[in-house]
């Protein structure tokens, strides 16, 4: 019964909020491919600056040299909970969004670039360590970028229609932001789940197709 009424409760919320949805997600593709481009815009020397740093971090992987999984757990939590805090902050701010979505489509070019860069430098062994280390956890985080982009540059909207337009716009304040709220904190939830993957999985994935490459 509570599976049903939860899976009813996100049918319903993707269909209020489809156009948004529909506008965020090719806003996120374009990041990506944006991204990707820019790899090939970048000039030889560069690109070998950018490649011997990544071979030296490859090294600290393949030795075991990565830290302490506590202290990638606690780094990835943070650093996601404030990116998607910080994008939730602006849904409040009211003309927050146009933010909001410059945020999201970085984030989409960070991805793009990640994953364009390996591909261009290591060719399929370059694809298969963005696989295993950056697909896992990015299963659930870009969802969550995008979710919470979503519910911010929606409450942001009603935020403006309540105050510019005033009439005919049904808006109360305390029960939406509750719900805001815990939206966030269920954010948070699959942020912990996300980075938990980064810090204990990903690396051992990483440091197992890296010996398997350098045999």
């Amino acid at each position: 019964m509570r599976k049903k009424m939860y899976t009813s409760y996100i049918t319903r919320h993707i269909r209020t909020y489809s156009s948004i949805y529909s506008f965020i997600m090719v806003l996120f593709i374009m990041g990506i491919i944006f991204g990707a481009v820019i790899v090939n815009s970048l000039s030889i020397a560069q690109k070998e600056d950018l490649f011997h740093y990544l071979n030296h971090f490859f090294g600290q992987v393949a030795d075991g040299k990565t830290g302490q999984a506590e202290d990638l757990l606690k780094l990835s939590f943070f650093h996601n909970v404030k990116f998607t805090g910080l994008m939730w902050v602006l849904g409040i701010s009211i003309i927050g969004f146009p933010l909001i979505l410059i945020l999201l489509f970085l984030k989409g070019v960070v991805v793009g670039f990640s994953v364009g860069f390996l591909v261009n430098q290591m060719g399929w062994h370059g694809l298969l360590l963005a696989f295993v280390t950056l697909l896992p956890q990015n299963l659930l985080f870009i969802p969550v970028y995008i979710f919470i982009a979503v519910i911010s540059t929606a409450f942001s909207i009603k935020l403006m229609r309540k105050i510019f337009i005033r009439q005919g716009f049904s808006f109360h304040f305390v029960p939406e932001f509750a719900r805001y709220f815990l939206s966030f904190i269920a954010a948070m939830a699959v942020i912990t789940l996300a980075a938990s993957i980064e810090a204990f999985i990903a690396p051992a994935l990483m440091k197992s197709i890296i010996m398997s490459i350098t045999k």
